[in-house]
């Protein structure tokens, strides 16, 4: 039997209630198990587009399909486990008193109780390297500590997708390796929204760049970070003496 790509949007065009048209029509399919990271200029719709998976927002035109299951109401509770998003800051998806009951919420509203809730929980901050920190206050933990408890918090509901936006905003160099190390190590499929074009290199085999509400190129994150005339037409910039080739 065929497994269905982890995501598949086509034809999806959307307009804000005030006329303004953030999505023209994109089409991409992003197999079980891809890193791939989503690129583009402030206003080219990237995060319209991440609303769009898991119905927060509902498509004008066009098609979102998660896991062959369509994103739509019928499947909405199913999509919301399925797709998870971890957002730029950790303090908005951190909110209980320990690591422990903010990683439980997710896996404790969908039902789970005992000991099959406490393994989840466990599994959950082993994978992010947090599971020494189960009974710490998040507000006592470092930015690059939460941002890997936010990841668990989602990962706790066993997503298809893990959807991440500009992971490494404001981690210093150890928390980004650590952050990196993490997510390398995952056997989820990868979706990065992000501005920092050396970790998409370091993370994303494969870069989807959105630029006035399509999809501008779609390759590897190497051919399209070297191309001088894409980045400069997308107003994409390097980081100043940053040579993608000399990355291994």
């Amino acid at each position: 039997m065929t497994v269905p790509p982890s995501l598949d949007v086509r034809g999806l065009a959307y307009a804000y209630p005030d006329g303004h048209q953030a999505l023209f029509g994109v089409d991409l399919t992003i197999g079980r198990g891809e890193r791939v990271a989503l690129l583009g200029p402030n206003g080219a719709g990237k995060t319209t587009l991440v609303l769009h998976l898991n119905g927060i927002l509902a498509a004008g035109a066009g098609s979102v399909t998660v896991a062959g299951l369509p994103v739509g109401r019928k499947h909405m509770a199913e999509i919301r486990r399925k797709v998870g998003i971890v957002f730029q800051d950790p303090d908005d998806q951190l909110f209980m008193p320990t690591v422990r009951e903010d990683v439980a919420f997710g896996p404790a509203a969908a039902g789970l109780r005992g000991a099959e809730l406490d393994a989840v929980v466990e599994r959950a901050l082993a994978r992010v390297g947090m599971a020494a920190y189960a009974d710490r206050p998040p507000h006592h933990l470092s930015f690059g500590q939460r941002r890997r408890v936010a990841v668990a918090t989602v990962l706790a509901t066993e997503p298809e997708i893990l959807v991440l936006d500009e992971p490494s905003s404001n981690l210093d160099p150890a928390s980004r390796r650590e952050l990196a190390d993490v997510l390398r190590s995952l056997d989820v499929t990868v979706l990065m929204v992000t501005h920092d074009l050396p970790y998409a290199l370091e993370l994303c085999p494969r870069s989807l760049v959105l630029s006035e509400g399509v999809i501008a190129a779609d390759g590897p994150t190497r051919e399209i970070l070297a191309d001088d005339a894409l980045m400069n037409r997308h107003r994409l910039e390097l980081p100043f003496g940053f040579v993608p080739g000399s990355v291994a």
